[in-house]
């Protein structure tokens, strides 16, 4: 299958500090694929790069084919992104942002679309509640709602799930399955690893920047090791490389 997402070298330097550091991979169409990490492992910053919102220090990463330093709107606009800290506009309400992202993504249908959004993620009471009202977790539900109001072809998404309860959480990583299994790929970015290793089919893991394992998630299984257990050692690796 062709790669959906391509880094080579990739790196983001603040200073001295090195966020990411040469990271190389690839995204097959049709993954689920988990980049794995510690908090401040350099997940978020790859996303960032991957979707055109930071600039990398050097390397290079296309996305869907688009150089995502050249094009980088083209990229957000043919993308799904969940970013980690939910952001919904604090002056609209929730069914006046999905509106919004359907009339600049000129979606058609948009109210229509919004509506089985609502409903399927249970917040249908919330429609007219201004987004700085929101709880956390019914504006990651909104969040969630605006990356795939357009139905794209591939979602990056960091941390999807640390805000829903676990009714939440098994209606969405559901939906995350369906989406993969209808030709879609998501790419997404976490630390809890029982979700990954229940719901991913390949994973990265990276750790102070630098990527330190990448593979099937059946492939670990099939040495009879829990993700959890090996993410554990190679983390432990990476640390003393």
């Amino acid at each position: 299958m062709a790669a959906v997402i391509s880094a080579s070298g990739l790196s983001r330097h603040y200073g001295e500090l090195k966020a990411v550091d040469q990271v190389s991979l690839e995204v097959e169409e049709g993954s689920l694929f988990g980049l794995l990490g510690p908090n401040g492992s350099g997940k978020t910053t790859m996303i960032r790069m991957l979707t055109g919102q930071v600039r990398p220090t050097s390397g290079s990463a296309h996305v869907l084919g688009i150089d995502v330093v050249a094009n980088s709107v083209q990229v957000r606009q043919q993308i799904g992104i969940i970013p980690e800290q939910e952001t919904p506009p604090s002056f609209l309400t929730a069914e006046e942002y999905l509106a919004f992202v359907g009339s600049i993504r000129k979606i058609p249908a948009v109210q229509e679309k919004a509506d089985w959004w609502f409903d399927f993620l249970e917040f249908s009471d919330k429609r007219d509640v201004l987004c700085k009202d929101l709880s956390r977790g019914t504006r990651q539900k909104l969040m969630f709602a605006q990356a795939f109001l357009h139905r794209p072809v591939l979602a990056l998404i960091d941390e999807p799930l640390i805000n829903f309860d676990p009714v939440m959480q098994k209606t969405v990583k559901g939906y995350l399955k369906e989406y993969v299994r209808d030709g879609g790929t998501i790419f997404l970015s976490t630390h809890i690893l029982e979700i990954a290793e229940e719901i991913c089919s390949d994973v990265a893991i990276i750790h102070k920047g630098r990527l330190v394992h990448t593979g099937p998630v059946a492939g670990i299984l099939g040495q009879q090791q829990h993700l959890a257990d090996f993410f554990l050692e190679a983390v432990g690796k990476g640390s003393h490389a």
